[in-house]
């Protein structure tokens, strides 16, 4: 099993001051083994606070980050899977499934985290898994009017399987929905007269709730 933090899209100092102190006690040093940051996260602070609550980070460099230490987009492996990260402007229109899936296909990538949006999302579609963790500060958009809600994601990886686990500050308190996904395996010809036999992959237990530049 391999915990991996999904986020996004934090721009502070310049939109918010802070993550909200109930997504901070959740994110312990030591529960998390990688993070995937879709960008903007805009000063050295929080890119070290992101370190400190896991060792491995991958950011991808977002429309609003000034360092150019980021890449465009990241791929990492958890056989059978493989993740791509994006901050999402390269989308047009941003967040759009088409333009996502392409990308996806470009990158051979089986599940695409991607941010740009500011609003949460984890859907399958075109034989591909697509995960957007919105902002995790609630930061502001100019592509809507009313505040974005303060969202992350954690990814639970086992196998072939997928459970994203979404956190979401709604009227003052965390909420958790879970969205599972699994990888099909390739389709291969039976081999005539052999049985076929087919392995599921382990139960996926909850994640526990504790709690360069």
């Amino acid at each position: 099993m391999v915990l991996v933090l999904i986020i996004g899209d934090l721009h502070i100092p310049h939109r918010t001051h802070d993550l909200p102190s109930k997504f901070k006690k959740l994110l312990v040093p030591g529960k998390i083994q990688q993070i995937l940051c879709t960008g903007n996260v805009c000063d050295k602070e929080t890119f070290e606070y992101l370190r400190s609550v896991a060792s491995d980070v991958v950011v991808v460099r977002g429309d609003y980050d000034e360092t150019s230490s980021f890449p465009l987009s990241a791929s990492i492996t958890y056989p059978p899977i493989k993740i791509g990260v994006i901050h999402g402007h390269q989308c047009i229109p941003t967040g759009d499934l088409d333009a996502l899936s392409s990308i996806a296909r470009q990158m051979d990538v089986d599940v695409l985290v991607s941010g740009g949006t500011h609003t949460f999302q984890a859907i399958e579609y075109d034989g591909h898994f697509f995960v957007n963790p919105g902002s995790a500060t609630g930061a502001w958009t100019g592509a809507w009017n009313g505040d974005p809600t303060p969202s992350f994601a954690l990814m639970d990886i086992q196998g072939a399987v997928v459970v994203t686990y979404v956190y979401q500050l709604i009227e003052g308190e965390v909420r958790v929905e879970k969205v599972e996904w699994r990888k099909e395996p390739p389709k291969e010809p039976a081999a005539s007269g052999l049985p076929q036999s087919t392995v599921m992959p382990q139960s996926i237990p909850s994640p526990g709730a504790g709690g360069g530049w």
